[in-house]
């Protein structure tokens, strides 16, 4: 059985690369492996066009999934009214102890180093934390990260397929272009993921008309979409591309596209 602490092993090439470009983290990375600032410093390099003699090296590194990270052990005494949590990640199983008042998304953003879930109002209001825990959708500044012991957690960053294939939803959010700056989208993305299996389950909404039917599996107005996705607000304003491609995903027939441009 393949270890999930596995430090993946680099090739001389890659080696070499690590040497030459960036040698103040050469130990480092033979340690614990590709992180995300090392991905990142390499992207600025290759940004920059240093890489250009060694392209095919760098290009084989930032196709490879970065290393996951192990939680940040702290010292017991460090932390307060301690708990040990242990839940599924992602599709990984993650055990650390927490301060029982830690919400989920400071866990997963502090403690696990999954940064896409973001904190925006840090209040329930604008649901760019928003991730999925037992398939339903939460606002993870709101929910403790005890409460989520033995659950299954799914952020933005374990939609995608282990060899880098998109989700639908994360596709079609590209194709419409659903977003503009992008701060909103990962929790946008996770509701929206959510919300196709909510339509199929038959569950009401508030512009359900007729909250008394058996439930069925639904087919989404596009009013439908906007009020079941409220909850997500996008300050650039991006709501017509967004109910666009959750549209198509839902439906599974292509959306035409509707650019807006300002006179």
């Amino acid at each position: 059985m393949k270890d999930d602490n596995e430090v993946p092993q680099l090739t001389d090439d890659e080696k070499k690369l690590f040497e030459d470009l960036m040698p103040e983290d050469l130990s480092e990375i033979l340690d614990t492996g590709v992180n995300r600032r090392h991905f990142l410093k390499l992207i600025t390099l290759a940004g920059g066009g240093i890489l250009a003699a060694q392209s095919a090296v760098a290009e084989q590194l930032i196709a490879r999934p970065l290393s996951v990270s192990s939680p940040t052990e702290l010292p017991p005494t460090s932390i307060e009214n301690a708990v040990t949590l242990s839940f599924d990640v992602n599709g990984k199983t993650r055990t650390l102890a927490v301060d029982s008042r830690m919400t989920l998304l400071d866990t997963l953003r502090e403690r696990l180093e999954l940064t896409g879930s973001k904190k925006g109002c840090d209040h329930g209001q604008c649901g760019a934390c928003t991730v999925i825990v037992d398939g339903r959708r939460v606002l993870s500044c709101l929910t403790l990260a005890a409460t989520c012991e033995g659950k299954q957690v799914q952020t933005i960053e374990g939609l995608a397929k282990p060899d880098g294939q998109l989700h639908p939803m994360q596709a079609a959010f590209l194709k419409h272009d659903g977003f503009q700056c992008g701060f909103c989208t990962p929790g946008q993305i996770c509701s929206a993921v959510a919300l196709m299996d909510e339509a199929r389950k038959g569950e009401a909404s508030y512009v359900t008309e007729n909250i008394r039917q058996k439930p069925a599996a639904i087919r989404l107005s596009d009013e439908e979409i906007r009020e079941r996705m409220s909850g997500n607000i996008c300050r650039c304003g991006a709501y017509p591309n967004i109910v666009a491609a959750i549209q198509e995903v839902h439906s599974g027939k292509p959306v035409e596209q509707v650019w807006r441009f300002s006179a």
